[in-house]
């Protein structure tokens, strides 16, 4: 759902369901219903902020923020979703760092798959992780088309062949730190489809793809890529 707010003071909403729900919606069985929502600031430029200060930056993002069409791709519609927190004096979020390299390394004959492990703890002055931000769950996308997660099935395929998958966070500390970590698995897919998206880095033959994690509380995400060679 994208909106408009004119200087006529009206606000034009332009609302439409993600494939996913046309999908609910065409089954015609009663199941289609619309339980929550989310809302989010992909379109806005915080370095305005930065730039220009609180005062004029705010002015300028109001002023001058374009606003994205709604789209129906549930795996485009919300990319940085806000968050509610009760803890009005909160000062910092905690962090999502992935454990070893940032760039994983796969072969579809060879090592087929990888353990990922990443952490999350709280960073600045926090002693501790806010309640409202600990994550019983996580949200990992990754391509359809390449990788999945090891004895896991996708809760959600979208139309561009991203899949997500739910995954269960570790077990907390005492200061709401902890460390979670899963098993990404190369597909069997033809040499046709590796010529297809292949393409040549340092003389060696690799598709280059991406994962990303995001927390269903907190909102923190982290992306990290993912190379897969043949040989």
């Amino acid at each position: 759902m994208g909106f408009l707010d004119h200087s006529t003071n009206n606000i034009i909403v332009d609302a439409v369901l993600t494939d996913i729900g046309r999908q609910s919606l065409a089954r015609n069985d009663g199941s289609f219903s619309i339980y929550q929502f989310a809302l989010g600031d992909d379109e806005v430029d915080y370095d305005l902020i930065q730039h220009y200060g609180r005062t004029v930056g705010k002015e300028k993002i109001e002023k001058n923020t374009p606003v994205l069409e709604a789209l129906t791709q549930g795996s485009l519609g919300l990319k940085y979703p806000l968050i509610s927190i009760s803890n009005e004096f909160l000062t910092h979020l905690p962090k999502l760092v992935i454990s070893g390299d940032e760039t994983v390394s796969l072969n579809q004959n060879i090592t087929k798959s990888k353990t990922v492990s990443f952490t999350v703890s709280p960073q600045g002055d926090s002693t501790s992780i806010d309640f409202d931000l600990i994550d019983s769950e996580f949200l990992i996308e990754v391509n359809n088309i390449f990788l999945t997660i090891q004895n896991e099935a996708p809760d959600i395929l979208f139309s561009d062949n991203i899949a997500s998958y739910r995954f269960t966070a570790g077990t907390p500390t005492q200061n709401g730190s902890y460390t979670t970590e899963f098993t990404l698995q190369v597909k069997d897919f033809s040499e046709t489809t590796f010529t297809t998206y292949s393409s040549s880095v340092g003389g060696t033959e690799s598709i280059k793809t991406f994962v990303k994690i995001t927390g269903i509380n907190s909102g923190l995400t982290k992306t990290f890529q993912v190379n897969i060679t043949k040989s």
